[in-house]
């Protein structure tokens, strides 16, 4: 199982000295790839409450923060888990992808979701129906716009007058795609039509090889190698001496439970320090979240190849 580190995205270490030094350490160390996720708003109750936990209260954008990595790494790839594909257009975001899968040399990995929470629809001014439909044909048109010549797309949601769409990606066919999502529909659909799947930072570890079984075989009643997939866990980290939970204790404890991860079938793997309170918070130290990250590095990072 490959393993790579999720970027400082979240909470008050989401700088760009922050993003540069862990980028740089994963990449000393030998991690694979590098990660970022998506938020766009934090909802509030009316007297001013969060009503998520405090990692969704300020996220930078997941596709900026990839293009600045792309200056500050050499091989290390780059990976968004997940880009909501209802908040675009297929023409907008290839546009961007392409410029970063670019700018990077070939190194970038999309993961695309359908998204989840109502109050960012409404403020993208999208709605939430037919939204597994729309995804299909978003990927699609997208896959379109990266491999055709002259694109000419004309599908139930989504249309691209006949144009060229130049420059095309590095990477061919074009970036890997991964799919989001955790119900049965979404996870057929990554067998389907998708290089592979990303498991939520809400999953239940104990579940995964159902989920990895139901892609594989949906894969194969579409006539694809169930065997070629990638499925890549964001593997929610939380260092803790007094409290003992799947990838929660000690490192050593941690760096168990990632081999008995591997074991699901997963066959990558990002410690993600965003989802950890005392780190991906805009009340916590950044200095010490800084710190952290280092030790994290250092007593997880993979073998050398």
């Amino acid at each position: 199982m490959e393993l790579g580190f999720a970027a400082p995205v979240s909470g008050s270490w989401a700088t760009p000295e922050a993003c540069g030094q862990v980028a740089a350490w994963a990449e000393e160390l030998g991690y694979r790839s590098l990660w970022t996720f998506q938020r766009l708003l934090a909802p509030v109750d009316e007297s001013g409450e969060h009503r998520l936990e405090p990692q969704y209260r300020s996220v930078q954008d997941p596709l900026a923060v990839l293009a600045y990595l792309a200056g500050k790494t050499t091989v290390t790839r780059l990976g968004v888990a997940v880009v909501n594909a209802p908040f675009y257009t297929p023409i907008v975001l290839a546009k961007s992808l392409t410029s970063i899968d670019r700018l990077s040399g070939g190194r970038l990995d999309l993961g695309i979701g359908l998204g989840w929470m109502h109050e960012e629809f409404e403020a993208a001014g999208v709605e939430e129906a037919h939204r597994g439909g729309r995804t299909a044909d978003f990927v699609r048109c997208l896959r379109a716009i990266w491999t055709d010549e002259v694109v000419e797309y004309d599908g139930p949601y989504f249309q691209v007058p006949r144009a060229r769409v130049d420059p095309k990606p590095l990477q061919r066919p074009h970036p890997p795609i991964l799919f989001g999502g955790s119900a049965e529909a979404s996870l057929r659909r990554a067998g389907r039509m998708a290089d592979g799947w990303i498991s939520s930072s809400r999953a239940e570890l104990g579940a995964l090889a159902d989920s990895i079984a139901i892609v594989r075989t949906a894969a194969a009643e579409a006539g694809r190698d169930p065997f070629s997939l990638r499925f890549v866990c964001r593997a929610v980290v939380k260092v803790r001496t007094t409290t003992r939970a799947p990838l929660t204790g000690t490192l050593e404890e941690i760096r168990e439970d990632l081999g008995a991860l591997a074991d699901t079938g997963m066959t990558e793997a990002f410690v993600d320090l965003n989802f950890d309170p005392l780190v991906g918070s805009p009340d916590a130290d950044p200095e010490a979240s800084l710190r952290h990250a280092r030790a994290v590095l250092e007593a997880l990072a993979p073998a050398p190849r």
